[in-house]
């Protein structure tokens, strides 16, 4: 291996066409299937795969003659060794050869275990770098392979994978076009998700329940779904998702009503007197579905006018209290009333009927900036600069 070692691609193809990459790929070969612990072997092992990740870089023929030797099962075995660097270098032998049409056969079911085992790969080495750029550069690329990645996984996984694209909608250099296409369709897919799921996060009122993992990836679900909302590159698709606004609304109300039948993680609090193994978990959500809602609404007459036959705004503004579960839930909600009545009278005037007739705070809605001022016999919901 050492002699091949080495930046020159004209030696490269030399390498390919003398047969090295078939017997380098045999002979790691050798070295998975021997579990062997002994350093000498260990260490032929990485100069083996470096072998090949140098043979591959910049040459497709060679990225394509290890594919051909290696794919399914030498990866695999590469990437979920116990040793960090044979698993790294592993990783980096794998991202170099991968290109579209390569990702597209993790779709087949006889190979996906290659994609679910970069995710436990990953769960247990989440700071290795080729490891995340597998999963966000390559396989975030090809929408349909999340979607059976997620079907197929444990809830574990999920919260794993669901992190990952987090962390991808949060870089800050440039997507090209077609990953924010892939990433839309993304959005679109997880918004199926949390609208299939998201009843499972009730079964936090009930301590102990054993299926409180799903309960998490639901949490996970919404927090993705208000930062790809945050992002007007995500916003539009998602507002249109059909059934995303009611399910959000429907999900408030639920949590809303579970908080006051008993004392649970959906009770509004003002001591934080819940204990923290109950209020960690869904510290923020109804916080969180506000915002969402906010967003969703956000210079869309069409999803402000839902909101209004949904009776969402009067179950927003009886969510505006304090509520040490939910930091920051009252700036949401001023947030919500916002664009929920940004342009739109009708929604405006409901407001101003509700404070009429009683069933607004006053106070509430002064704390939120807002004054009911009446006008040529009509009421009128203001905005007003706070002292």
């Amino acid at each position: 291996f050492l002699v091949f070692y080495g930046p020159h691609s004209s030696l490269f193809i030399h390498d390919r066409e003398v047969g090295l990459i078939e017997k380098a790929t045999a002979l790691i070969d050798v070295f998975t299937a021997s579990n062997s612990a002994q350093e000498s072997c260990i260490v032929a092992f990485r100069c083996g795969l470096q072998f090949l990740g140098n043979v591959a870089g910049g040459n497709r023929a060679s990225q394509n003659s290890i594919w051909k030797e290696a794919f399914p099962h030498l990866f695999l075995n590469c990437l979920t060794h116990e040793d960090d660097k044979v698993s790294a270098y592993g990783a980096m032998v794998f991202y170099t050869c991968m290109d579209e049409d390569k990702t597209a056969t993790l779709l087949d079911p006889t190979n996906l275990h290659l994609a679910l085992g970069v995710i436990t790969a990953y769960s247990k080495r989440p700071d290795a770098e080729w490891l995340h750029l597998i999963v966000t550069d390559r396989f975030f690329k090809c929408p349909e392979l999340v979607k059976q990645m997620y079907a197929s996984q444990s809830h574990a996984d999920r919260m794993i994978l669901l992190e990952l694209i987090l962390s991808k909608i949060s870089e800050k250099s440039p997507l090209s076009e077609r990953e924010m296409t892939s990433l839309r369709h993304i959005a679109e897919f997880l918004s199926d998700c949390f609208q299939k799921q998201c009843k499972a996060v009730l079964k936090l009122a009930s301590p102990g329940d054993s299926e409180e993992e799903e309960a998490l990836v639901v949490i996970r679900l919404l927090d993705l779904l208000c930062e790809m909302t945050s992002d007007a590159d995500h916003l539009t698709c998602l507002q249109s998702c059909a059934g995303l606004l009611d399910t959000v609304v429907d999900t408030l109300r639920l949590t809303q009503l579970a908080g006051k039948q008993s004392k649970n993680v959906f009770t509004s609090t003002h001591t934080a007197s819940l204990g923290s193994d109950l209020t960690h978990a869904a510290m923020g959500f109804k916080a969180h579905l506000i915002r969402l809602i906010a967003n969703l609404c956000y210079r869309n007459r069409e999803n402000q006018e839902k909101i209004y036959q949904l009776d969402g705004i009067p179950l927003i503004l009886d969510n505006c209290s304090i509520d040490d579960n939910n930091p920051f839930l009252n700036q949401w909600a001023v947030y919500a009333i916002r664009n929920l009545t940004e342009n739109n009278e009708k929604n405006q005037e409901l407001i101003a009927s509700m404070e009429r007739q009683g069933l607004a705070d006053t106070s509430l809605l002064e704390n939120m900036g807002l004054r009911v001022e009446e006008r040529d016999g009509k009421l009128l919901l203001k905005s007003v600069k706070k002292k």
